[in-house]
């Protein structure tokens, strides 16, 4: 696969706000929903609508990630801009592979955003944590097919 393949990293960058803003509105309409819907509806906010509207908000982010790279490998940002992650050999990126990379991305996320420098030297344009996790970012249309096999027995 030629270097132009890869995504490079404004694509990359523009995909991350997207996914950022989109997660911002997530958890605005938890609160809405938890906090202030509940309070319309029962005429008072019961005590455990805000602890589960902060547990819903912490695990937004993690299975938005986990979710969208293991099932299509590509979260919305990654649609709006084009750009597929997958495994270094080109297959799709395994559940516990995506949580762990959403974990420690979302966990370090300064490192995530500063290991993004190595996109601009890396052949295959690989930030930091793809090459923690063996994994590629291409454009689109560069995602191979999956492979489909027949069910036996």
């Amino acid at each position: 696969m030629t270097a132009d393949r890869y995504a490079g990293l404004v694509s990359r960058v523009v995909a991350l706000l997207i996914d950022v803003l989109l997660l911002i509105v997530g958890n605005a309409a938890v609160y809405l929903v938890l906090i202030e819907g509940s309070g319309l509806m029962l005429g008072g906010t019961p005590s455990w609508a805000r602890p589960l509207a902060g547990v819903l908000s912490g695990v937004l982010p993690t299975a938005y990630f986990t979710l969208a790279w293991w099932l299509t490998g590509q979260t919305a940002g990654g649609v709006a801009m084009g750009v597929v992650v997958t495994s270094a050999d080109g297959s799709r990126v395994g559940l516990l592979r995506a949580l762990l990379r959403a974990l420690v991305g979302l966990a370090l996320a300064p490192l995530w955003l500063i290991g993004m420098i190595t996109i601009l030297i890396d052949g295959r344009r690989r930030a930091l944590l793809d090459m923690l996790f063996g994994t590629v970012v291409t454009y689109g249309g560069a995602r191979p097919n999956p492979v489909i096999r027949p069910q036996t027995g």
